[in-house]
């Protein structure tokens, strides 16, 4: 059983106006989506959500948005909450979605919308249709394949939740030895590695080094 994951990068026009909301603001950190009905009615879909950040400036951009019919916050602790939203199918969705359409293979939760306004998640299934999704992606979004291979949700789990330059910036980093005990790398290390500034360097591991610890302990 085959699997790709996928980070994907569209332009802010057609991408959904929360993932601007989430690309935007700095109280909202990442909103992964967990399950989906795309059959509750003509043109109408219902998602449910998981989100780190604050919910109020969350429910603020959400309340804008002129595809959400209906959606509902529930709070878990003071920086994650649940949103389940019902809203019209946007065309540029349908159009992204037609990629997947009849072929053999599921998308594997979650779907992870990052700050950086990235999207990310692992797709699994037959070779040959994992190929035909890629080459049938509309020519505005851009995709890097992060990972490739046999899928085995053990070892998926915590990477899966990592953007490709994130995962690119602890990669550099294990093998600068920045996470070794003592440690024999710097932030310097990797950001000459992966040619960006100190400060980008850093906020990549933080964020990396957030989405895991979170997902650790599971919020």
């Amino acid at each position: 059983m085959k699997y790709l994951h996928l980070t994907l990068r569209q332009p802010r026009e057609t991408r959904h106006p929360m993932q601007n909301a989430i690309a935007d603001h700095e109280a909202i950190h990442r909103a992964d989506l967990l399950c989906w009905n795309f059959g509750t009615g003509e043109d109408e879909e219902s998602l449910l959500f998981y989100v780190v950040g604050d919910d109020v400036v969350y429910e603020a951009a959400l309340a804008d948005v002129e595809s959400v019919v209906d959606y509902d916050v529930t709070s878990v602790d003071d920086d994650t909450f649940y949103v389940y939203v019902d809203q019209r199918t946007r065309e540029t969705d349908v159009d992204f979605r037609a990629a997947f359409a009849r072929r053999r293979l599921v998308v594997v939760p979650p779907v992870v919308y990052t700050d950086d306004g990235e999207t990310a998640f692992t797709v699994v299934g037959d070779a040959e249709d994992l190929r035909a999704t890629l080459d049938a992606l509309p020519n505005r979004i851009d995709v890097d394949v992060d990972q490739v291979g046999e899928y085995d949700r053990r070892n998926g789990a915590l990477t899966g939740s990592l953007t490709a330059r994130q995962r690119e910036a602890v990669a550099v980093a294990v093998d600068r030895g920045y996470y070794d005990v003592p440690r024999t790398g710097s932030v310097e290390a990797v950001a000459t590695e992966l040619g960006v500034s100190s400060s980008t360097a850093s906020s990549h591991l933080r964020k990396a080094e957030a989405t895991v610890m979170r997902r650790v302990a599971r919020r």
